[in-house]
């Protein structure tokens, strides 16, 4: 009888912790809930580290994670089901393949431009000065590959300038491209202009015919947002003066109206 009465009254201790124990207590839930996954093109990780960091500050207990990459790869991902919160891409289609699969949650915002540049070593030492130097024999130029915004924007101003050229190499993002020049394996590259300003090793040289291929980026919540709020919350910040400010600081222009 005594051996019955223990093992009920452990039983209900069992039963009482149980109760007073929600899923959200769970440490690996509450992790889960707390951080904040954002996809953003390569060409964001310097400002969005930054204003990661300024997210945090003012959102105490979230923490927020980040994949930075070239966007058609991204969006792809968001698409076959990667866990994401918010996505930022360094264009509108590759916005376009998220919101047509029914991924984001809300339309997307434009909230920078970026324009490419002709990044070389800080002694240039393949004299590079304009645009159609690109395409003088024996000039190793690195391009990012057309799938990617970057890409797609340095197609667009060669077509528009009527210059052939043959680059040395490909690249998956903007980042790489631009290692390239950093790292003397290329005379040139046409990267963004955020991006040649973020290595002291590398000169940035604009060129006119960048204008005809400006890129806006769109930033959107995704539908599977484990916080919707957060994630909303997120966008908010990238889009207000703060998150301006400091996408100016690194050299993007504001979206078109602002």
């Amino acid at each position: 009888m005594m051996i019955r009465r223990a093992l009920a009254a452990l039983t209900g201790l069992a039963l009482l912790a149980a109760a007073g124990c929600t899923a959200d207590d769970r440490p690996d839930r509450t992790d889960a809930s707390r951080t904040l996954t954002v996809l953003a093109a390569a060409s964001l990780t310097e400002s969005f580290t930054t204003i990661g960091r300024e997210f945090e500050a003012t959102h105490p207990g979230v923490r927020v994670t980040f994949t930075f990459g070239g966007s058609s790869a991204l969006a792809t991902q968001i698409t076959q089901g990667a866990p994401a919160d918010v996505f930022a891409a360094a264009a509108p289609q590759n916005m376009t393949t998220v919101t047509e699969a029914g991924a984001a949650a809300g339309a997307p915002t434009v909230f920078a431009r970026n324009q490419l540049v002709i990044a070389v070593p800080k002694d240039n030492p393949g004299r590079v000065r304009r645009l159609s130097d690109l395409a003088r024999r024996g000039t190793k130029v690195a391009i990012c590959a057309e799938q990617v915004p970057c890409g797609a924007a340095a197609r667009a101003a060669l077509d528009a300038s009527g210059i052939e050229l043959v680059p040395a190499t490909l690249e998956q993002d903007v980042k790489g491209a631009l290692a390239k020049v950093r790292l003397g394996e290329v005379d040139a590259a046409l990267v963004y202009r955020t991006d040649a300003r973020s290595v002291a090793e590398v000169d940035g040289i604009e060129f006119p015919e960048s204008a005809r291929a400006v890129n806006d980026y769109p930033i959107a919540a995704l539908r599977e947002a484990r916080d919707p709020a957060t994630a909303r919350a997120f966008v908010d910040h990238v889009t207000s003066a703060r998150g301006a400010a400091v996408l100016t600081a690194a050299g993007f222009q504001p979206p078109t109206g602002s």
